[in-house]
């Protein structure tokens, strides 16, 4: 397929995706692009879909596993600063949706504005921070969210409220959709006591994360009852290993790439634990990690 002129400059052939994912696992995009401004979103989003080419958003690359074959389709990365604005106004905060995270948290407690702490660390953007309806401590993210602007494929934008995007426990009406944008509707707070209570939540957070590895995912997601983690040493799975990939032996809800790890090894560990897990507690355990 011939790249459109007016997009050669935009979208390149066979770009690798394993420098980019958390992983670092996988094979090149058949076609990728990172905009630096609306109209190039669109103009991509667009081409692509008037092609039929599968797309994909990429945001941090945190919970996505790439095959070695690759992703026969467009890449479209939301790294550049124009699809990572964040900005305030009274109690509003508007996250541009290649934003991450963390930098939403710090910029809202910035602005004495609290509702967001609770989901200090945790990492990824902040598009799939809203699409998989992340929650820690009780909370979830959908539960500040007052409405997000997606792109269709014909590139324009769409603006859908809080009560129709359908959150509900790590999931959404939205997988599948290209977001770009999404205001929280956030309380005021004192500046003082949320930053200490970011500080105690992100030392917390922080101690449940493998320290001795730099390939690391979180490739479940965790039921209602407990966490990924306590079920998994429950059931005696702490440390398995498949080739060059295991489970972190003291945070198992950690899948980690060894040096050689390939995407068949974590596949057929994740689904080793996930046998498992249902044989041992008859809990079926979902995917954290998209597979490409």
């Amino acid at each position: 397929m011939t790249i459109p002129e007016h997009l050669q400059h935009l979208v390149r052939s066979d770009e690798p995706l394993a420098p980019l994912v958390w992983l670092g696992i996988g094979g090149p995009a058949h076609f990728f692009a990172e905009p630096v401004d609306p109209d190039q979103f669109a103009g991509v989003i667009k081409w692509a879909a008037e092609n039929g080419l599968p797309t994909r958003v990429l945001g941090s690359g945190s919970n996505v596993l790439v095959r070695e074959s690759g992703f026969d389709g467009l890449v479209v990365s939301l790294g550049a600063a124009a699809t990572s604005v964040l900005s305030i106004d009274g109690e509003r905060l508007t996250a541009g949706a290649g934003g991450k995270l963390s930098h939403a948290v710090v910029k809202a407690i910035g602005g004495s504005l609290g509702g967001l702490e609770h989901l200090v660390g945790i990492p990824g953007t902040i598009g799939a921070a809203v699409v998989g309806n992340v929650s820690s401590g009780g909370r979830d993210i959908g539960s500040v969210v007052e409405r997000v602007r997606v792109m269709l494929p014909d590139g324009t934008i769409k603006q859908i409220e809080q009560d129709e995007v359908g959150f509900t426990h790590r999931k959404t009406s939205l997988d599948g959709m290209t977001i770009v944008e999404v205001d929280f509707k956030l309380e005021p707070g004192d500046p003082v006591a949320l930053t200490k209570r970011l500080q105690k939540l992100w030392i917390a957070r922080n101690s449940s994360r493998p320290t001795d590895f730099d390939r690391i995912a979180m490739p479940f997601i965790d039921p209602d009852s407990l966490s990924a983690r306590e079920l998994i040493q429950n059931v005696g799975l702490a440390g398995i290993r498949e080739g060059a990939a295991s489970l972190d032996s003291a945070q198992p809800h950690y899948l980690v790439a060894h040096e050689g790890a390939t995407s068949d090894q974590c596949l057929k560990l994740i689904e080793r634990v996930r046998e498992q897990v249902l044989l041992q507690t008859g809990i079926d355990l979902q995917l954290n990690l998209q597979i490409w």
